[in-house]
């Protein structure tokens, strides 16, 4: 079997160092990019298409459309592909009959999909202000609609928990066995508009990122010992002539290997931190736009970033819509070793 470092030193195409660009990428904003088996990557975008890449060989080998832009899609086992957007709609596309259908709808843009495999179950969000659970076993049924305080934005997911991000800085924590309650109703800390929830990979509690570069750590546990650890910090901000300029934090992505996180920013800018340590571990260069969204591979080993204009200074000309796919060192993922 040909190695992976090989396989990344044979990758000729704007090759830089230890990072490529992915080949055909979508033709307007990216909205997800989500890896699977450490190979394939699945990505939507507002040109209405939902594509999946294999990054070893650098192609697309499958894509498939919705009637508008697709927000958000899950690839929970190899088979199944779902995915959300401004129609509305939730589409199945079933990769060993290369079909897609309709399995549900919501009243408004369907913003976040997550898959729980505890409970198998997908998990839909949307901006009519419901999250939905559907049974992936039994035919997609519709088995739940949970009424939210707002819009939802943002979903995390964490073994037997739900994390949901409204509007008006809401922050709803479920237990997925038993939906029917939220088993905590909570405020953000943060004071601006909630962009990205993920939960840590250990399962005791989630980052928040805002639209105001600013993110929190926050923990499940409510006793008052556990909420003391929570803190905030500051990112995504540059100054220049003494003037301060914050971008938001669009998108953050957890290292299963270690724990450590990446944020992504309107900046160009993904920074590594280490949320323990309260450290900084790593920046990389700044990348043409904004990182509309990143993903750290299961093994923890490869980074997909897309550097997409999410539009927060209206309509301008910018760059074109870009995946880089990198290749990770410790250096830039692990926690720094204290003297």
């Amino acid at each position: 079997a040909t190695s992976r470092g090989e396989i990344l030193k044979k990758m000729t195409e704007n090759f830089s160092g230890n990072e490529y660009e992915i080949q055909e990428p979508p033709t307007d904003g990216i909205t997800a990019v989500r890896w699977k088996d450490n190979r394939m990557l699945l990505v939507s975008s507002w040109d209405t298409y939902v594509r999946l890449y294999d990054t070893t060989t650098n192609t697309l080998k499958l894509s498939y459309q919705h009637k508008a832009g697709v927000l958000d899609c899950v690839f929970p086992d190899r088979t199944n592909i779902y995915s959300g957007g401004v129609d509305k709609a939730i589409r199945l596309y079933d990769i060993m009959t290369s079909t897609s259908s309709i399995i549900g709808s919501h009243d408004k843009p369907v913003r976040c999909l997550e898959h729980s495999s505890t409970i198998n179950a997908l998990i839909s969000g949307s901006w009519d202000a419901t999250v939905k659970l559907w049974d992936t076993r039994a035919n997609n049924s519709n088995v739940g609609s949970f009424k939210q305080p707002d819009k939802v934005f943002t979903m995390g997911l964490s073994d037997d928990r739900l994390v949901v991000g409204t509007a008006g800085r809401h922050i709803y924590i479920y237990d997925l066995r038993n939906m029917s309650e939220p088993q905590q109703r909570r405020e953000s800390s943060l004071k601006n508009q909630t962009r990205t929830i993920r939960c840590y990979t250990d399962g005791t509690g989630y980052a928040v990122g805002s639209i105001e570069g600013r993110v929190a750590m926050e923990y499940f546990d409510p006793s008052p010992e556990i909420q003391a650890r929570k803190y905030a910090f500051k990112c995504h901000r540059t100054t220049l002539n003494g003037i301060d300029t914050i971008y938001p934090v669009n998108c953050i992505g957890f290292n299963p290997r270690w724990g450590t996180f990446a944020t992504g920013g309107c900046d160009g800018i993904v920074n590594v931190w280490d949320g323990q340590k309260k450290k900084r571990i790593f920046q990389y260069q700044k990348y043409p736009t904004s990182i509309a969204a990143l993903d750290f591979s299961e093994d923890g080993m490869l980074l997909a970033i897309a550097s997409s204009y999410t539009f927060e200074e209206g309509e301008r000309d910018h760059p074109p819509n870009q995946i880089f796919i990198r290749s990770v060192s410790d250096t830039e993922v692990a926690p720094k070793k204290t003297m």
